[in-house]
């Protein structure tokens, strides 16, 4: 009993963690030209927080929609390879409760699982993790879009939500020569890239730079 309540508490303590990269999340998309309900929609369908946080900042920086989703699409595709994983430890069921299953496999959800002593503290810790960060993720979401859609961006700062949130994202991975050589990398591809491709492309091209980080 012990060990399932500390993989429940586990879980919803990374979730509210979680939710306050959501406000973040919503300020910004905000402050970039996104409406409320616009902001707090792409949190209930897209949830995934790297590639929203993407998206937007392309956007807000003037790049069109195929390089926002380009660049989005790519930091997504990590998800189908934690969807490999976790169909070793959730069993198959009803097609509502894989769709709802597809939508919390995230970073958080699959990492808590992998964590775990056994299959059923892994299934425990990915539907505690998966829906309490979907929860949280959304709640945050409306309260930055709220709060941004009442301040002026410029006087609070809101422009450095997004770089805010990805250093914060970043940071601890920083803790292995392959993240950082691939965190490097992809910098060194960016400044090169930006003054003479158009907005989001930088992006794209820097994605070649995770290479460095995939251990084979």
């Amino acid at each position: 009993m012990n060990d399932q309540r500390s993989v429940v508490s586990a879980g919803l303590v990374l979730a509210a963690a979680v939710g306050v990269f959501g406000i973040a999340f919503g300020a910004g998309a905000v402050s970039a030209g996104a409406s409320v309900w616009q902001t707090c929609v792409m949190s209930l369908a897209v949830f995934t927080g790297a590639s929203q946080f993407s998206a937007i900042s392309v956007i807000a920086a003037g790049g069109g929609t195929v390089a926002a989703l380009g660049g989005a699409t790519l930091l997504a595709a990590r998800n189908g390879v934690y969807a490999l994983a976790m169909s070793r430890v959730l069993p198959r069921g009803r097609l509502a409760t894989r769709l709802i299953a597809a939508q919390v496999t995230i970073d958080e959800s699959t990492a808590m699982a992998s964590a775990a002593r056994d299959d059923a503290d892994a299934r425990r810790a990915f539907w505690v993790t998966g829906i309490g960060v979907y929860v949280f993720w959304n709640i945050g979401t409306l309260m930055g879009a709220v709060a941004g859609s009442a301040v002026d961006p410029a006087v609070f700062g809101l422009d450095a939500a997004f770089p805010s949130g990805f250093v914060a994202m970043l940071a601890p991975l920083m803790d292995q020569p392959a993240h950082r050589a691939a965190a490097i990398g992809g910098a060194v591809i960016c400044l090169v890239a930006t003054p003479v491709l158009p907005v989001g492309l930088p992006i794209l091209c820097a994605a070649a730079a995770v290479m460095l980080g995939v251990r084979r």
